[in-house]
């Protein structure tokens, strides 16, 4: 029998079909740390996907392919956000029309808002699937968002209860999936391990300042911060003040405030990140309003809440109506009720400030009533049915188009 006999003799084997896409769009570190629980859950509800987008160290290290890297759309601040502009829409451009061509199953854009939510709806207009996971603050304000982000995304995945039924009344399909933070502090914090870790001891009264992450809010709130830790220095013996910084650039630039201060050098520890064994350490904390409340509030540390924004944006967002809830910090806003005290605008001056923190320092049952509302609070973020955020979130993400139950 000839070669081609032979050939023709043997069965037919089809080429398997190629596995199917989902695409990833991560932006920021958060974006990273988010998708990369995220990937590991949606790898466990559908083994047969490819896994590929924009992403960073955390998600290429599960075997993402990144075809672009999460530090291209890492721009912070106005004046930068401008300079990047025709390159993050180019690339935008340019990223939509490789998955209009690729045709995932799904695509799911994580947090990133201005640059995501664009993308998603270009590729739900061309009939493709989408999800955005961590939805826009439409609670606080501009609540018309929910309206528009139904034209983006097929499916909302929340990390809040209370943002689902918004939704719900503009007609967009949004699930609630748990927050991660509820997933990464214990339910009873272990002050005592937190302590040693920090090398704190049991009896000394510890505050942690927490004045932000970006450079705006560190310039405007940071001296105030110190002001307020000076006046309680001088008031409280055995007062412990520590820093968490993290990264170094922040690292230096607390380190330039606290030169310009009036602290003497030994009052103020500045230490590297840790700010969760920190807060789970402290007795008191003063922070920016934002995830460090958040985070506060599931270590169980009783704070006083402080922002300030440029008089003008201030003036215009309320001006214009734009601000919806009368509270700004998660754990009040959460509550339904003033659980925190919050100083914003003209009342964060470093007098207030410090009359605040040594309301909390002086009156254990003013940290006690604060101490006794979070575990309800943290409660209510973990996802319904005892699962981790993330498989919450991949199953949500999943159901439409066949996985995880």
């Amino acid at each position: 029998m000839d070669v081609l006999a032979t050939a023709a003799a043997l069965p037919l084997v089809e080429a398997a079909p190629p596995a199917p896409l989902i695409a990833l769009i991560a932006g920021e570190a958060s974006g990273d740390l988010l998708g990369a629980d995220l990937l590991d859950a949606l790898r466990r509800g559908r083994p047969d996907a490819r896994f590929a987008g924009i992403g960073g160290p955390r998600m290429r290290a599960q075997g993402f392919e990144a075809w672009h890297d999460i530090g291209e759309l890492s721009v912070m601040g106005v004046a930068e956000v401008l300079q990047h502009l025709p390159r993050l829409l180019r690339l935008r451009r340019n990223l939509a029309r490789r998955l209009l061509a690729a045709r995932p199953v799904l695509t799911i854009g994580i947090d990133a808002p201005d640059f995501n939510l664009g993308l998603e709806r270009r590729l739900k207009a061309a009939g493709l699937r989408t999800a955005h996971y961590v939805s826009p603050s439409v609670w606080a304000w501009r609540e018309g968002r929910a309206a528009r982000l139904g034209a983006c995304a097929d499916r909302v995945l929340c990390l809040f209860p209370m943002e689902p039924p918004i939704y719900a009344r503009h007609g967009v399909d949004a699930r609630f999936v748990g927050h991660p933070l509820a997933d990464r502090f214990a339910d009873v914090p272990d002050r005592a391990a937190a302590r040693a870790a920090l090398g704190l001891g049991a009896d000394t009264r510890v505050l942690a300042l927490l004045p932000g992450s970006r450079p705006g809010e560190v310039t405007r709130l940071l001296p105030d911060f110190l002001a307020a830790a000076a006046i309680l220095h001088a008031r409280f013996r055995n007062l412990s003040i520590v820093i968490p910084a993290a990264d170094a650039a922040l690292h230096a630039r607390i380190d330039a405030a606290l030169a310009a201060s009036v602290l003497p050098a030994h009052a103020v520890r500045v230490i590297d990140g840790q700010a969760h064994a920190l807060l789970t350490a402290a007795d008191a904390a003063l922070l920016a309003s934002g995830t460090a409340a958040l985070e506060a509030a599931l270590a169980q540390c009783p704070m006083v809440v402080a922002y300030r924004i440029a008089p003008l944006t201030h003036a215009l967002v309320r001006g214009l109506g734009m601000l919806k809830s009368e509270r700004y910090s998660l754990p009040n806003i959460l509550a339904g009720r003033d659980l925190v005290p919050e100083l914003m605008q003209n009342d964060c001056t470093g007098p207030r400030l410090a009359e605040a923190v040594a309301h909390l320092l002086d009156d254990p049952a003013a940290a006690a009533t604060q101490r006794a509302a979070f575990p309800a609070l943290h409660a209510a973020l973990h996802a319904p049915g005892g699962v981790s955020a993330a498989d919450a979130a991949a199953a949500a993400a999943l159901d439409p188009i066949g996985g995880m139950p």
